[in-house]
């Protein structure tokens, strides 16, 4: 006879959302998220989010092709501290254990972030750490994520690469920052990519224009999942020639390699 303990816990499932928030158009969900992967979130009614607000739009989006296991008003969403959004969450010693509660009674938590894959350029990594810790289950479910999409489109290095976050606002500091990164990219072979909030975008082209060499390759990719998606990548001296990088409304990565 099998005598051995049937596991109650619930699963931490890691729920990649679209990745047009912020922007002026959203893609039909069924383009840009597996079945199997809206069939698991309507199935939730615990989560653990960056910001309630869009994880309440996303269940809507997910309830037009497949009915929620409860209403959107008993969904139960509990949202990140705002220490993990500064400071990160390797850095702010923060304890996700007890956002886990309802797992270690048996229910399903689903964590999400605004766009794209939780815990991946986005907060959620304390979470996954606290889950592993509580002996829950780990499953990431198939969507979108936009650095990968980026590199894969860039035609930069995509066996060595590194995403380095944000850089910093300060033009001084965010221009020694650039040339650091260019050095290793052309030392190592290495691809080195970033991302920026919308309304910066510009300053951050000019301030690679001002600071990279013309050699070196620069990609920019933004409205991934869109339409309009737009995916430039060519020599720092080409971009000098006036033409135009993203606009100040959509999400935008950049990458830099030799």
């Amino acid at each position: 006879m099998n005598t051995a303990p049937i596991n109650t816990k619930g699963c931490l499932f890691l729920v990649p959302t679209p990745l047009d928030f912020g922007c002026a158009e959203q893609a039909p969900i069924t383009q840009v998220l597996p079945e199997a992967t809206l069939a698991c979130a309507a199935g939730i009614r615990h989560w653990v989010s960056e910001n309630a607000k869009t994880t309440r739009a996303f269940l809507k989006r997910v309830a037009q092709t497949h009915p929620l296991l409860v209403p959107l008003p008993e969904q139960s969403i509990t949202e990140l501290p705002r220490q993990v959004h500064k400071k990160g969450d390797h850095l702010s010693g923060f304890d996700g254990k007890p956002l886990l509660a309802a797992a270690l009674l048996g229910h399903d938590v689903g964590l999400v972030s605004e766009a794209g894959m939780p815990a991946v350029a986005d907060p959620g990594s304390s979470v996954v750490r606290a889950a592993h810790e509580l002996g829950l289950r780990v499953v990431p479910l198939v969507g979108p994520v936009s650095l990968l999409l980026a590199l894969a489109a860039s035609g930069l290095n995509g066996q060595n690469f590194a995403f380095v976050g944000y850089l910093p606002q300060d033009a001084v500091e965010r221009g020694a920052r650039l040339k650091q990164l260019e050095a290793l990219a052309h030392k190592t072979g290495q691809t080195q990519m970033w991302i920026e909030t919308p309304y910066r975008n510009a300053a951050m082209l000019s301030a690679l224009l001002q600071n990279l060499q013309g050699a070196t390759r620069l990609a920019i990719a933004s409205g991934l999942t869109l339409a309009s998606a737009d995916i430039q990548s060519r020599s720092v001296a080409q971009w000098k020639k006036g033409l135009l990088g993203p606009d100040n409304h959509t999400p935008a990565v950049f990458a830099i390699g030799p």
